[in-house]
């Protein structure tokens, strides 16, 4: 099965309420354990890059990675540009192959978010992509974008003048979710969640996965939240398995980088199983 737009993707998510992951990778390695994590388990899956990991790697070789481990796939997957306030690198990616994007432009008035957002979207389409939009800082530094600082929250009137007038494909509101580890328990908002899925049915977005129980998970995903983030959790998978295997190496005196990399492989994917099943996306493919 060839990439598919975000949308298709979310659709029966949002729909029949499960989650699918939406997993940052930031090399090959990543993103080759995100897509076998998917067909081992037979579900949909959205490989996510930040704008850090474009600029380190260059978006022709992510493209060129992502044609080549996506060129058997069987199940429905899209390559999805996460927060990203730069507008020229969004018409790069749009360019090269993205299938979908997220314009961040919480920094802006809403206004000119919203004025902006209208030809993100209208840029998209002639491109047979999708966009997420957001008009509010999810708190927290990913990648070298955001701030530890709580941002301001809209009103329900607001998020539905600008999800009317953008016609974005999915929303990321601020539900008291942050971007990294939690250092203890959030307080997850999840009667907004509710009422903007009530006014306006549009698929919501949940930044700030790692690190939220399982329980969170299902009520966010059970009122609408179609699209679960997670970015921190596989870096941790990535780097805690490596510095394992790489001690075990010390204490043997055996050194196989292939060895290394099939342990971080194994970990990374083992992560993204257990996500999907959690988000009941496994065997929705």
């Amino acid at each position: 099965m060839p990439t598919v737009p975000l949308s298709k993707i979310l659709a029966p998510a949002f729909e029949q309420r499960y989650g699918v992951p939406a997993v940052n990778v930031f090399n090959a390695l990543s993103m080759a354990a995100v897509l076998d994590a998917a067909e081992e388990v037979r579900s949909p899956v959205i490989v996510q890059t930040s704008v850090k990991t474009v600029r380190q790697v260059g978006s022709p070789v992510i493209m060129a990675m992502w044609r080549a481990l996506t060129r058997d796939i069987t199940v429905p997957v899209a390559l999805h540009l996460d927060h990203c306030p730069d507008r020229a690198l969004i018409t790069e990616c749009l360019e090269a192959g993205w299938n979908s994007v997220l314009f961040d432009a919480h920094h802006l008035t809403v206004e000119e978010n919203q004025r902006q957002t209208v030809e993100v979207v209208a840029e998209a389409r002639r491109h047979g992509a999708d966009v997420e939009g957001e008009i509010e800082a999810i708190t927290g530094v990913e990648d070298g974008h955001g701030s530890d600082e709580p941002g301001e929250r809209q009103s329900l009137e607001i998020q539905v003048r600008y999800l009317e007038a953008t016609g974005v494909d999915v929303f990321a509101p601020a539900l008291g979710n942050a971007h990294g580890m939690y250092k203890q328990a959030p307080t997850l908002d999840f009667d907004r969640v509710s009422a903007l899925v009530e006014r306006h049915p549009v698929p919501i977005a949940l930044h700030g996965g790692s690190g939220l129980s399982d329980a969170q998970f299902h009520e966010m995903i059970a009122r609408g939240t179609a699209k679960v983030n997670i970015s921190t959790a596989l870096k941790l998978a990535f780097m805690g398995s490596g510095l394992a295997h790489l001690k075990e190496c010390e204490t043997t005196g055996k050194w196989e980088p292939v060895l290394l990399f099939a342990a971080q492989e194994s970990a990374m994917r083992d992560l993204v199983t257990g996500l999907a099943h959690t988000f009941g996306s496994a065997g929705r493919a």
